[in-house]
This record gives C-alpha cells, structure tokens and sequence, in this order.
C-alpha cells in the first residue's frame, strides 16, 4: 500500500456506484437481467479504474500512462457497436420494432455513460488528493447529481399535448379524428380494432416539436413503449392489426393508433408521454441562429 491507494479505491468506488445507479432495467426489458448487466458493471470497473489511475499518473508525472484513455475510447465505442448489433438482431423478432433510431439512442447512451463513469472517478480522485476525502465525496455527489440530470433527457410530453381520440371507420379507412391511418377491408378485422384499437392526437406546442414528431424513427418509438408497456394484440402475419402513427399534413399533428392488450387511457397517455425525445430525431428548423427560439403554434 502506497499514498494512493486509499484515493485510486475511493474514485473507484464513487464510479462504480455512479454507473449502478445509471443502469437500470425498466418496462423495456433492457439491459437485460443477469448478464446484461454483468456486462456494463464490469465496463464501469474498468471505467472508473482508468479515471481513477489518471491522477496518480499527472502527479508523478507519468504522463505515458494517460495515452490509456485514447486506448479506452476505442474500447467502449465497441460498446457502441455491441449494443447496436445486438438490440438490430433481436429488433427483427419483436411484435413491434424499436426501429434503428431509438436504437442507435440506447447505443449511444451506453457509450456515453463509461465516459461519465471516468469523469466521476477522475474528479473525485483529484478532489480526495488535492483537498481532502470529504472534498472527494461533495465532488462524487456532485457528479452523482448531474449524471442523474444528463440520464433524465427530455420527454415527449415537454415537447406535444395528448389527447385520446377513439378511432372509427369510414367505409374502408381507419381514422384518428380525421388522420387517415390505413385501409381495412374484413369486417371480422374492423370488429376487432374497434373492440381493442385506441388513437391519439400528439399536437406538437412548437414549430421545432412538429419537425421532431414527423420524424420516423420518433414515432416507431412510441408504437414500441406503448405495446411494451401495455401489451399488443396482434400476433406474426396480422398486417391489419399492425399500430401506426400518421401525419395531418396540414397542421402536423400526429396520429397514433394503437392495439393495446390493456385498453387504460389514461396509463396509456402518460406512456406516450414519457417517450425519451430521441437526439437523433431532434430537429430545430427555426433555430438559424443561437439567440432564435421556436415559436409557439396558434
């Protein structure tokens, strides 16, 4: 034992304890339980280990041991990859597909959390040295705090307001409010959408929201955490009981129609309204420049 063993522990410690609390498995079923997670606590280990020995290394001036992180970067953008090829395999045999941009999310989000893991270790580590141990635990919540900030994200509910509209039929087409969603020609297949199917109507509050919500990949999003949460009713080779989410092009609203096996209207409403707003489907087309803000819609 040496002067930095009780530091390189300590940030070791608040790092691991920092990537715990941002792994988590909730309705989605993902990361899964038990060696999913064995997965990423053992990166977090390794994560925080290399934030950690950084700061022995800078006060000894070590600095070759550094060049580690360049050498880490790479390693966890095979995170990246591997969460990426393995949620696209099991998308194919889902009822109702994440699709690859809420993918592509999850896959940057587990990358991003090892370096926040390394962050936190290095932070507290140098606090511990340079002041004092209670120092290191006032920085580790610190970070603690603004993981938990950066983990929450924004939500589909900041950015659309929520109404449940019941679907119907006119002759053959499926409506929500008045947002074709698709044709259906059997009666035995109207019966039953009538009997299970729910609509809603997502008005987007901004200009910058009806870009975000037009998005594809955003509203496969919702058609997935709604079916995950509530159930789906429909089964492989049931196109006509497939949910769908159409466009008014007109004012860009939203339609969602959806077959839930738990007909709850007002469960369902806070699901969709918890749907993260995935980064890649962000759009702001009236922010041409910083200071310009999107512009409420009348």
């Amino acid at each position: 034992m040496n002067e930095y063993t009780y530091p390189i522990l300590f940030g070791v410690i608040f790092g691991v304890a920092v990537r715990l609390y941002m792994l988590r498995t909730d309705y989605r079923q993902y990361p899964t339980y038990l060696h999913g997670k064995i997965i990423h606590i053992a990166l977090g280990f390794i994560a925080a280990g290399l934030g950690t020995v950084a700061v022995p290394s800078i006060m000894e001036e070590d600095f070759t041991a550094i060049t580690f992180l360049t050498i880490a970067a790479s390693q966890f953008r095979d995170v990246r990859n591997m969460e990426r090829n393995t949620l696209t395999e099991l998308d194919s045999y889902e009822l109702v597909p994440r699709g690859k941009t809420y993918i592509e999310g999850i896959a940057v989000a587990f990358e991003s959390r090892n370096y926040l893991v390394i962050f936190t270790s290095f932070l507290s580590t140098f606090a511990y040295l340079a002041i004092n141990m209670w120092a290191g635990i006032l920085v580790g919540i610190i970070c603690l705090l603004i993981c938990k900030k950066l983990m929450a994200g924004s939500r589909l509910k900041d950015i659309v307001d929520i109404e449940f509209v019941k679907p119907y039929f006119k002759d053959a087409g499926l409506y929500v409010d008045n947002i074709y969603i698709m044709n259906i020609g059997l009666p035995a297949r109207q019966e039953e959408i009538l009997e299970y199917g729910m609509g809603f109507i997502l008005k987007p509050k901004t200009f910058n929201a009806r870009a975000t919500i037009a998005n594809l990949g955003q509203r496969q999003a919702i058609l997935h955490d709604v079916s995950t949460a509530l159930g789906i009713f429909r089964d492989s080779g049931t196109p006509a009981l497939t949910p769908l989410a159409k466009r008014d092009l007109n004012d860009g609203r939203v339609g969602v129609f959806v077959l839930p096996q738990e007909k709850d209207v007002e469960k369902a409403i806070e699901i969709i309204g918890r749907v993260p707003t995935l980064e890649n489907a962000i759009r702001m087309p009236t922010e041409r420049n910083a200071n310009e803000k999107g512009r409420p819609l009348k």
